[in-house]
């Protein structure tokens, strides 16, 4: 594979939900990425992994022209931790800040896992985050990564995404399980629905942040929040017997 050295270094960084992962890229290619999926460990993995991602590259962060972090929504914890390991990257190297979406980052894994041309130029990709009971988090794109429908919490029903299933229409994420079974239990299934099983990574990432370090698209580094869409809610206490 042919790179130019004129296109920005990224490191990437990804940790919005149970998986975690970081990756390199160089405009929109993939230069190597390291995938851990150990649920609720992100802060004990994410700096060791970026740490061997840039040794085993001979890279120090000095190399790279900016950080890029998932922004969600997702996982509360995980997006404070990676979002925290970012800033501190960012404010010791002197290196701008990137953001992209946690579900166009995944409708982009989507994408990744299907042979050339799967995707047809009318398809759409909807990418889902399970929240809890039927709800989920999701968005819908363009196989280009246009977005045709923004981020939002969703209950699904019978009609949820009615309008697009005269369209070849693909889901994937852990959230999408629960719409498969939806539409299972009503006889809607047929081929133009197609669920991928592609694990969320940081390489997911490179088109979005390559094109918002095009256009300098990039956070305040001290101020910067994730995208929860929801606010945090701690569960109760047992009480004990």
């Amino acid at each position: 594979m042919i790179m130019s050295e004129n296109k920005p270094l990224l490191l990437l960084i990804e940790s919005a939900t149970d998986c975690c992962s970081v990756a390199l890229c160089r405009g929109n290619d993939t230069l190597d990425e390291i995938f851990e999926d150990r649920p609720r460990t992100q802060a004990a993995l994410l700096a060791p992994m970026v740490e061997q991602l840039l040794v085993r590259n001979s890279l120090s962060l000095k190399d790279c022209d900016a950080v890029a972090i998932s922004e969600g929504p997702g996982s509360y914890t995980g997006l404070r931790v990676g979002l925290s390991l970012a800033k501190g990257l960012c404010y010791g190297a002197g290196k701008p800040l990137i953001a992209v979406n946690t579900l166009a980052a995944m409708a982009q894994c989507a994408a990744d896992t299907l042979e050339a041309g799967s995707m047809n130029d009318a398809a759409v990709v909807i990418p889902m985050i399970d929240a809890r009971r039927m709800e989920v988090y999701s968005a819908v794109f363009t196989p280009d990564g246009r977005t045709l429908a923004a981020t939002e919490a969703k209950v699904l029903d019978s009609s949820s995404y009615q309008e697009y299933m005269n369209k070849s229409i693909f889901f994937t994420g852990d959230g999408s399980e629960k719409f498969r079974k939806l539409l299972e239990d009503e006889g809607r299934l047929d081929e133009r629905i197609v669920f991928i099983d592609a694990r969320l990574k940081a390489s997911g990432m490179r088109i979005a942040a390559s094109k918002a370090y095009a256009e300098s698209d990039f956070k305040d580094v001290a101020y910067f929040e994730p995208f929860y869409l929801k606010d945090f809610v701690a569960g109760k206490p047992k009480k004990l017997l």
